[in-house]
């Protein structure tokens, strides 16, 4: 007789006979898949008490002979295993299972919209494998149904299998932040996870590690006041600031009872002692000016904060003034060349990633920042009747939006990169929480600052540059500008600029005000050095200087430019003209003897030509100058 069969408990008969109809419709099975699914469901009428065993005995349990049965539980959602075991097993059979069972229609959609947003088909495959099909079997939800937490609890189940391995598993890490943005934008609650990980949300306490507890204190408390008017990003550099004071007291004075008791030739000069001799501890090398300033005022920012509060922690008086702090360099906007402009230019043009080369492409066409330029969104661009095209740049670092006018050819640019983004569903922006259609996504995510250095450092290197970085771009739109004439105002209005100040770094590139006064002052030395006397040099005619018409000469009419003017030609024809002793530009002193003897000759030939031509008036206020001139000559000879 052949042995008995394994009774099916009657509550597991209907997971019984769909199993058998499964193998059947694939045309697999034989016995000894029939035995195993009787022997497990015998044992375990509920599937899920199965996975309440330690993960050695699930793998232990998961034979040959078994593994059909735990797949077909699994991709019917009779079993959650739990992500321990479903990470220790090569799902290869499941995934080519999965097509015909309930997380077939899921499966597909994941695929549909991986290609979507621009995966290749070996990425969407191994995102499907690695993280897809392992949610939905674990989760027991539909895929647009799954939670942040069901991310989180994956993430935390893949950091713990890296523990117990002692290596890194990256690329689970990679798909599963990938996947997370897929099914974001097939309508799941789970949103995209930030790419850089959490160390800005630390609580403060954490920032100020090795400080001692009765400075970290006030430290804290002072961080959390200023979270109310001030960018995190602020904050978090505020902290990492005052931790090098905190630490330097730690080592300096470790019995300080109260930051009431700082002195300033006991704390505050040793300190200032050490800001000026410190290196950056990843080159070794001197830290900056400008990070030595920081430094130094975020601590005087501090203990003047604290007094003014009122704080029982507050120093008597005031220890760190302005003068405490270096001064800093200026050194002139690092604009690019125009040679090595165009070099560059054609190599982002050239460049096969073109989402990102276009958006640097517009980053030169409007002098944003980078941070700008990344917060765009879909709508920027606004057509204005009779005005044009401008692009509408968001909140950036000064919080301040505006408007840009942009040509034909800028326009053209966004449309690129409208139809090179990845489509899906809006994003939530970082500063506010509200959702956006960001201009710049890929892959279903917002593009960030340093995959577009990334790029600009390679488009770089192909046109054999070296050290090129973003905000360059921006410094030569602004050269640009100045050179083809800008306003100030206008400039300030372009590159968002909330003070002169900022924008008259640019006007100090190529002053035409400078370039002027420098040729005439060059003009004036090479006729000091040449002949001075009348008799030694050929005089022009008139004519010849003023084209035949001596209104035109409003630079013979004011000779006296050449040693006691102070007018430029800039600034156009004289209103003293020929009256000179009554300007203010007027100056006189005995060096000058030749060029007087000069411009007497030349009010001579203006007196004689306008005699000839009977205007009797014009003659006479020559001849005044003349004798004007032959005072100051007669002075200068005496002196």
């Amino acid at each position: 007789m052949p042995p008995a069969k394994t009774p099916v408990p009657p509550r597991a008969a209907p997971i019984y006979d769909a199993y058998r109809g499964w193998l059947a419709a694939r045309g697999a099975g034989n016995k000894s898949f029939d035995s195993g699914a009787r022997c497990f469901l015998a044992r375990f009428p509920d599937p899920q008490a199965w996975a309440a065993q330690p993960l050695t005995a699930r793998l232990a349990g998961t034979r040959p002979h078994l593994q059909p049965m735990l797949n077909f539980l699994m991709l019917h959602r009779h079993l959650r295993p739990g992500y321990d075991y479903l990470l220790d097993r090569k799902l290869t059979a499941i995934l080519r299972e999965a097509p015909a069972s309930p997380l077939g229609p899921d499966l597909k959609r994941f695929l549909a919209g991986a290609e979507a947003l621009g995966y290749s088909v070996r990425a969407r495959t191994g995102m499907a494998s690695e993280v897809a099909i392992r949610m939905l079997i674990q989760a027991g939800r539909a895929l647009g149904e799954l939670t942040d937490a069901d991310f989180d609890e994956f993430g935390q189940a893949i950091t713990e299998r890296e523990t117990q391995l002692g290596r890194a598993l990256k690329h689970y890490h990679h798909a599963l932040y990938a996947s997370r943005a897929v099914i974001y934008h097939l309508g799941a609650p789970a949103e995209p996870a930030p790419k850089r990980s959490t160390p800005g949300r630390w609580s403060w306490e954490r920032h100020l590690d090795g400080v001692s507890p009765q400075v970290r204190r006030p430290m804290t408390a002072y961080l959390e006041r200023l979270q109310g008017t001030h960018a995190r990003s602020s904050v978090q550099g505020t902290a990492s600031e005052l931790a090098h004071f905190g630490r330097f007291l730690a080592r300096h004075d470790p019995d300080l009872a109260s930051l009431a008791l700082l002195g300033r030739q006991r704390h505050i000069e040793p300190y200032l002692n050490q800001v000026a001799v410190a290196v950056n501890h990843r080159t070794g090398q001197p830290i900056a000016a400008s990070t030595a300033k920081k430094r130094i005022q975020t601590v005087g920012s501090f203990l003047d904060a604290i007094t003014e509060w009122g704080w029982p922690e507050a120093p008597a008086r005031r220890l760190v003034f302005p003068r405490d702090a270096p001064k800093l360099p200026h050194p002139l906007p690092r604009y690019l060349p125009p040679d090595a402009e165009r070099a560059l230019l054609r190599a982002l043009e050239d460049s096969p990633n073109r989402l990102y080369a276009d958006a640097l492409l517009l980053l030169r066409a409007t002098g944003m920042r980078i941070g700008e330029l990344t917060d765009l969104e879909l709508d920027c661009v606004h057509e204005v009747p009779g005005s044009g095209a401008w692009l509408k740049i968001p909140l950036g670092k000064l919080l301040t939006e505006r408007m840009v006018p942009i040509d034909e050819e800028t326009v053209e640019i966004v449309d690129r990169i409208a139809t090179c983004r990845s489509p899906g569903r809006p994003l939530r922006h970082p500063r506010t929480g509200k959702l956006a259609d960001f201009l710049l996504t890929h892959q279903g995510r917002r593009v960030s600052a340093d995959t577009l250095r990334e790029e600009l450092r390679r488009a770089a290197a192909e046109a054999g540059l070296d050290g090129v970085v973003p905000h360059q771009l921006r410094h030569t739109y602004a050269t640009a500008l100045v050179n083809a004439g800008c306003s100030l105002q206008a400039l300030m209005a372009l590159l968002g600029h909330v003070s002169a100040e900022m924008s008259l770094r640019y006007g100090r590139l190529f002053d035409a005000t400078v370039r002027d006064e420098y040729t005439r002052a060059l003009t004036l030395a090479k006729a000091q050095l040449g002949p001075v006397l009348p008799g030694e040099r050929t005089q022009l005619p008139l004519a010849a200087v003023t084209s035949g018409n001596w209104r035109d000469a409003p630079l013979i009419k004011a000779r006296l430019a050449g040693g006691y003017c102070l007018r430029t030609a800039a600034q156009g024809s004289c209103a003293y003209a020929n009256i000179c002793e009554h300007c203010p530009n007027f100056r006189s002193e005995s060096s000058f003897l030749p060029v007087l003897q000069l411009q007497r000759a030349d009010a001579e030939t203006l007196a004689a030509d306008a005699a000839a031509r009977g205007w009797g008036e014009e003659a006479a206020r020559h001849r005044r100058l003349i004798e004007r001139l032959d005072l100051l000559i007669a002075h200068a000879r005496a002196s």
